[in-house]
């Protein structure tokens, strides 16, 4: 049975009755280093429970608190103001309830994509559809996945390098701006010569790079053949990047740089990348994302499936938006949950099956958080 969701309850759709709000720690498998910081022990990411009418919509807030804010902050907003909002109201309001969203509380992006991704699971549910179908329908089945490769310990990466492609995964992203620069060109020379012809290489240096230093070491890197060099400078420097999209054979992603429409609109005005990385937990959900890829797409610039350090609720979420939307072609990195996390979150494995992330096929995100797991690792509610 469908329901409609047009006059709210008048059209006999479930209306959002309650809420439950987890800060959560979750044990990761080694250190990963990143030019704007290490990643070790634990991370601390934020699940909603929504309710409305006996069913249950999951989201998920993943903050890192030097790229977008933190776990404490996305939970207070979520808790004070976004779900007292939608209390009472159609969770099939979706666009709706995002924009009110924007006028109760600025900022906060990871907290909204949370609240977006429950509204989505609900709905979905209630309408008996996925949340791709919601979003339009699949234009992709299923998504090339992008591993990075970020141990400090090289023979360490060396090993998870293999693993990965005995299980069929032939996309790299190896994490640079962390070492100095003759030894991060060994580093990658080193994990080039593991890989099969058929792998495709990118490096990210999340902001390693001073402006004056970037043009010359990244020089270094235009022989090896690499997919795209992601966000080399800080996210202001917009100029250094237009420099380095001119100057560079090897195309540049920007990542940092592009948080929301505006964003992509001006670095494709001052033509400061040639592909941008898309995260929701940097739009603010999967609505604004789109309309992000649609900018991208209308300036010639391709799109890559971003994510942070999620647990694979986030990432259903993620692979509905990359698996909707035409011009994210670049595949995805949403890895965390399998090969990262030391237990996800969720009753069942997040799909990935060799090398590729498909499509959960059940109604809203179709995944479901495992609460055991979720009472295991809550460090606040």
């Amino acid at each position: 049975m469908t329901r409609s969701f047009s006059d709210g309850a008048a059209a006999g759709g479930p209306i959002i009755d309650g809420f439950e709000v987890t800060l959560v720690e979750l044990p990761v498998s080694t250190v990963r280093s990143h030019g704007s910081g290490d990643v070790a022990g634990a991370v601390r990411n934020v699940v909603l429970k929504l309710k409305a009418g006996g069913l249950t919509g999951w989201g998920e807030a993943s903050p890192w608190s030097v790229f977008t804010g933190t776990a404490e902050a996305a939970a207070a907003a979520l808790e004070r103001y976004l779900c007292p909002m939608v209390m009472g109201r159609s969770p099939g309001r979706i666009a709706a309830l995002m924009r009110e969203a924007d006028r109760v509380l600025v900022g906060h992006a990871e907290a909204k994509a949370a609240l977006e991704m429950a509204l989505l699971d609900l709905a979905g549910q209630a309408a008996g559809c996925s949340a791709a179908e919601l979003l339009g329908g699949v234009v992709r089945e299923s998504i090339p996945l992008s591993v990075s490769l970020a141990d400090p310990d090289l023979d360490a990466d060396m090993a998870l390098a293999e693993r990965l492609l005995a299980d069929g995964v032939r996309i790299f992203k190896i994490k640079t701006g962390f070492m100095d620069h003759p030894a991060e060109l060994r580093r990658l020379e080193r994990l080039r010569s593991i890989m099969p012809e058929d792998a495709r290489l990118r490096v990210d240096y999340n902001q390693g790079l001073q402006p004056h230093e970037a043009k010359p070491r990244l020089r270094d890197l235009d022989g090896f053949g690499f997919d795209f060099i992601e966000q080399p400078v800080a996210r202001p420097h917009l100029d250094s990047m237009a420099a380095l999209t001119r100057s560079l054979a090897t195309p540049i992603l920007a990542d940092e740089s592009v948080f929301s429409p505006n964003d992509a609109f001006e670095v494709a005005r001052r033509k400061a990348a040639d592909v941008v990385s898309i995260k929701i937990m940097k739009t603010g959900g999967i609505l604004r994302g789109k309309e992000v890829a649609a900018i991208c797409e209308a300036a010639g610039m391709a799109c890559y499936g971003g994510d942070m350090f999620e647990s694979g609720l986030a990432h259903a979420a993620g692979t509905h938006l990359v698996a909707t939307t035409p011009n994210i072609t670049l595949g995805c990195e949403f890895y965390h949950a399998t090969y990262y996390l030391v237990e996800d979150l969720l009753t069942e494995p997040f799909p990935v099956r060799e090398g590729r992330v498909h499509v959960p096929a059940g109604p809203g995100l179709g995944v479901a958080v495992d609460e055991d797991k979720l009472k295991r690792y809550a460090v606040g509610r």
